[in-house]
């Protein structure tokens, strides 16, 4: 805050210097220039005011980053409009050359000016938005900030196993989003679906393992699936979503050596490997204790049916 005070102090000095250079040596530039700083502090200081008053009665971080945001956006499209103002006084008669060299500028800045469009219908469809877990060009990672030309994620995946923080902070240009496609995990529904894989043996109790599991399972995931089908019913209203049964399933293949438990429940898309863990940990141990069934491994398949005999002769 202090920051902003001082530059609209040093705002007020260049404008009131101005201004009194102009009432000596009278020039319509001047004047221009006069107007043009007084623009710039007027919507600085309202800004200030502005974001005060609203963001001492907003509590939540994420709504004060939006808002600060959409504010700053805001300034800098009104500050354009009076720029043009001041400094173009017959727009029409400037109609070819102002094509000639809007051509020549976006040849040479069309990475700059399709960030910039990019930074803007994020803002305007809001794709996605600071919080979202997304991928967007190959990368993975939270949303931590928005700019008009580029967006800032905190990188999960890479050399680290799960989609757990890496430590790094991934750049990506808001262009990317004109005409790549980007997967957000946690937009209008913050669930996503998981799978444990566990080999049980052929002479285990198959039965009663997928029965005991599919139990442990749905009792582990139950505050998630609750919460995951209120979301889902405000999806069906926005989109067209046949909804179905988010309850945990198990779907078996057989192997040429055991039998593949697929284990496939429901979890929120931020603790997909805590859940996985807490699962796996809970699996081994009803395995443990269970003698009707066990985990296969390579060497489980191997039988020795017979030992040759052989003698020990002492000398």
């Amino acid at each position: 805050m202090r920051r902003n005070i001082l530059i609209l102090l040093f705002l007020l000095i260049i404008s009131f210097s101005v201004y009194m250079l102009n009432v000596r040596y009278e020039d319509i530039n001047l004047i221009k220039i006069v107007n043009t700083l007084f623009a710039i502090t007027a919507i600085h200081f309202i800004k200030l005011v502005f974001e005060k008053i609203i963001l001492t009665k907003v509590k939540e971080s994420k709504t004060r980053y939006s808002f600060k945001k959409a504010s700053g956006f805001l300034s800098f499209i009104l500050f354009l409009i009076i720029l043009l103002a001041i400094w173009v006084e017959h727009p029409q008669s400037l109609a070819v050359g102002y094509g000639v060299f809007a051509a020549g500028v976006s040849i040479a800045l069309q990475d700059l000016l399709k960030n910039i469009a990019g930074g803007m219908i994020i803002f305007i469809t809001r794709i996605y938005r600071v919080g979202d877990r997304i991928e967007i060009d190959s990368k993975y990672g939270d949303v931590i900030d928005i700019s008009v030309l580029y967006t800032t994620l905190m990188e999960i995946r890479q050399w680290v196993a799960g989609d757990q923080p890496t430590g790094r902070l991934t750049v990506v240009p808001n262009g990317y989003v004109l005409a790549g496609s980007i997967q957000n995990y946690t937009k209008d529904y913050s669930f996503i679906w998981d799978e444990i894989t566990i080999p049980l043996t052929y002479d285990s109790d198959w039965r009663k393992a997928s029965d005991e599991i599919r139990k442990l399972v749905a009792e582990k995931t139950k505050p998630t699936v609750e919460r995951a089908e209120k979301e889902m019913s405000k999806v069906g209203d926005k989109y067209y979503y046949i909804h179905k049964g988010i309850e945990p399933e198990i779907f078996l293949s057989i192997t040429d050596n055991w039998i593949n438990f697929n284990i496939r429940y429901i979890t929120d898309a931020r603790e997909r490997r805590l859940v996985h863990n807490s699962l796996n940990q809970m699996i081994l141990e009803m395995v443990e204790n269970s003698k009707e069934y066990k985990i296969a491994n390579e060497s489980s398949d191997i039988n020795i049916t017979s030992v040759p005999e052989f003698k020990i002769k002492e000398k």
